[in-house]
């Protein structure tokens, strides 16, 4: 039997069983049949891709329309895999019925099978109304990238006693307002491990430590495709930027040099008609 797509009540069973499970970014069909093809349970069509793929500084810029015009390839690309759709920056935080239409679109739009979006305490009301009206939701907490800039940047968070029960309060708060997962950025291990063991939802870290449910990378950092910098949570397993930038490189080469085109790369002709021709 092939791959087949996990449900939520899956998630929450591989949690209550101990069993790991992972999720990756992808943003294209290419990426997400080479997923599809994979082990992986889930996809994120995350707001990263305002970075590794639209060239923003930050998530902030990406719309709506940016995000929708990407999911949708995945979708197509992923037949048996879950597939998230992120919320950006300004599409849930100015009321709840704002929320509730983006999220609907995003899944009838868009296709995903839920949506993610970040915060804790201050969204819950807003997860509860998209979840009462049918929307999936997985909450992010711990360094909430759209709103970096309210934390003091890009940093770990919860390092402390007060920041940690915040953190801890957030994540009781995302799971008490009906998401069915949550996503853990840049939290220290113990208090990753805490919350994780607290929450009857799956948890999902990234730069989280060992202990959470399920593990999540960006596709570029995983297989060395983004270079402008990496995390220290980020474990590259491939170095696919190099690999094809000597790519490039040689192909720039053999034309020069006439190897490239050779005879297996080209089309012959009879004789008789090229004859005639001249």
């Amino acid at each position: 039997m092939g791959k087949q797509k996990v449900s939520i009540q899956v998630l929450r069973e591989m949690k209550d069983r101990g069993q790991k499970f992972t999720m990756i970014t992808a943003y294209d069909y290419t990426t997400a049949v080479l997923v599809d093809q994979s082990p992986i349970e889930l996809i994120l069509v995350g707001d990263s891709l305002g970075m590794t793929m639209l060239g923003y500084e930050a998530t902030v810029p990406v719309t709506m329309e940016e995000m929708i015009h990407h999911i949708r390839p995945v979708v197509r690309g992923a037949r048996n895999t879950f597939v998230v759709g992120d919320l950006p920056f300004g599409s849930y935080n100015e009321s709840i019925s704002q929320a509730i239409h983006n999220g609907n679109r995003i899944m009838k739009e868009g296709g995903a099978d839920c949506v993610k979006l970040e915060g804790g305490v201050n969204v819950a009301p807003t997860v509860k109304a998209m979840v009462d009206g049918g929307i999936p939701v997985m909450g992010h907490i711990g360094l909430t990238p759209q709103t970096a800039s309210l934390l003091g940047g890009f940093r770990v968070q919860g390092k402390d006693a007060d920041s940690a029960r915040r953190l801890l309060e957030d994540a009781l708060a995302i799971e008490a307002a009906g998401a069915f997962c949550v996503v853990m950025e840049c939290v220290p291990t113990p208090l990753a491990r805490l919350i994780t063991e607290r929450l009857s939802i799956p948890t999902i870290g990234i730069g989280a430590g060992p202990h959470c449910d399920g593990q999540v990378l960006v596709f570029h950092d995983l297989v060395g495709l983004f270079k402008r910098f990496k995390p220290k949570f980020v474990k590259q397993y491939a170095d696919l930027g190099t690999e094809v930038s000597g790519a490039l490189e040689r192909f720039v080469r053999e034309v020069a040099d006439g190897t490239f085109p050779g005879p297996e790369h080209s089309f012959g002709m009879s004789g008789e008609i090229l004859k005639d021709l001249e």
